[in-house]
């Protein structure tokens, strides 16, 4: 039975939403004062031990409050991470206890603008949150249903995100795709749709790789060289040297795993690199990012170099501005190069949108359009290589933003229970 109390949430990797139906068009909850998405990050506050969420939180480390930011919580799910307990807001807590209080939250934010009480919530996922393991893939939705009871919702049901974001999308008879790049994932969904809007499901598919993965190697390829990344390190127990070991860096360049490096024991291999390195000097802006829990700073630092690269007008001047670690210190990152760092990502999220095609029997030549979905679908090279997939589509980006949230608000009105 359908249940008239349930909000449609999108719970993202980056950003979230919520929504219900009104008079048969979306409606989204204005999460923030005259703001309807809200960054899926989290900061718990040393002092006051409370939690903000959303852009507060991103505000308190930009003004460098002493406390613990976390994003990009949505890729754990699946994962024994999720279990492992943490000291934070004074509290020993996993983060299933985050992220049902971020969802506590847009639940409670929600019921405050719409004079409702929300006990049923219609949650988008991913179509695979995990591509290469099912019992992880399944693993992670039963997490994410465990964080949406502990959040306050009686019961949960979930629709594949591409799908929702078809709900909201313009009707347009033929075959389409939707491409839908999200923050840690990328999913697939091909349909037939009819003139009056009639739409048939010919098969879904997805992978889990999204805009936080383009971050990640952006920043090993463009910013990790700069805090000592292959850097020559002497052997302390005889001669010689050898490039730093990696992994400093690459947990260093993955949002989720940022956290996990302001123990005591990562401090102390970077102090130990840069005092048997043989250019000590870059070795220390990396122990000034972990001594200073830069690391966030960084990442979005990167993410918007990125999106100025994406927008270069062809002046070759994007950067990613990495004064925060040192005076006039940047990373160049021209488009060419961008799309470069981009280049097995952008290929495998042309082969899996190819074979979301082959699964429906389509012929990539007869697809219409195809719906971009996701922040990272408007990334040029990602266009590019779905155009070159499907020559004769036409390509549509005005909802990006917003399409699975709309749709979820849609689809919330007829949701079962």
């Amino acid at each position: 039975m359908t249940h008239p109390n349930t909000l449609g949430i999108d719970f993202g990797t980056s950003n979230s939403a919520a929504g219900v139906a009104v008079s048969g068009r979306p409606w989204l909850v204005e999460l923030e004062p005259g703001e309807n998405t809200l960054p899926t990050a989290v900061f718990f506050d040393a002092e006051t031990k409370a939690m903000r969420i959303g852009r507060g939180a991103t505000r308190a480390l930009i003004d460098g409050d002493d406390g613990r930011f976390m994003r990009a919580l949505k890729s754990l799910l699946g994962t024994p991470l999720l279990y492992e307990k943490r000291r934070l807001g004074g509290k020993l807590m996993d983060f299933t206890d985050v992220i049902s209080h971020f969802l506590r939250e847009v639940k409670t934010r929600a019921e405050t603008a719409t004079g409702m009480e929300f006990t049923h919530a219609l949650s988008g996922r991913p179509v695979k949150f995990h591509s290469r393991d099912e019992t992880r893939n399944a693993r992670a939705e039963e997490d994410l249903r465990i964080c949406y009871l502990k959040a306050g919702f009686t019961d949960v049901r979930f629709l594949f995100e591409p799908e929702a974001a078809l709900r909201s999308a313009r009707p347009h008879p033929g075959i389409g795709l939707v491409v839908d790049i999200g923050g840690g994932t990328s999913d697939f969904t091909c349909f037939e749709q009819e003139a009056d809007g009639q739409t048939r499901i010919l098969a879904s598919h997805g992978l889990r790789l999204g805009g936080t993965d383009f971050d990640r190697q952006i920043s090993i390829d463009h910013v990790m060289p700069h805090l000592g990344r292959g850097a020559m390190i002497r052997n302390s127990f005889g001669g010689g040297a050898l490039p730093a070991p990696n992994r400093l860096f690459n947990d260093l360049a993955t949002w989720a795993m940022i956290p996990f490096l302001y123990g005591p024991e990562s401090r102390r291999a970077a102090h130990d690199l840069a005092r048997n390195a043989e250019d000590p000097a870059v070795l220390e802006r990396l122990v000034r990012v972990l001594d200073d829990e830069l690391g966030h700073d960084l990442a979005f630092a990167t993410e918007a170099g990125k999106i100025r690269s994406n927008s270069d007008g062809g002046t070759g001047d994007a950067r990613i501005d990495l004064r925060l670690i040192e005076p006039g210190l940047a990373a160049p990152l021209p488009p060419a190069a961008l799309d470069q760092s981009l280049s097995a990502m952008v290929q495998e999220i042309r082969t899996d949108a190819a074979e979301t095609l082959r699964l429906a029997g389509i012929s990539p030549d007869k697809v219409d359009r195809c719906v971009m979905v996701g922040g990272s679908a408007l990334l040029q090279s990602v266009r590019a290589a779905i155009q070159d997939l499907c020559p004769n589509a036409e390509i549509e980006t005005d909802r990006a933003m917003t399409a699975v949230a709309d749709g979820l608000a849609l689809a919330a009105q007829d949701a079962t229970f």
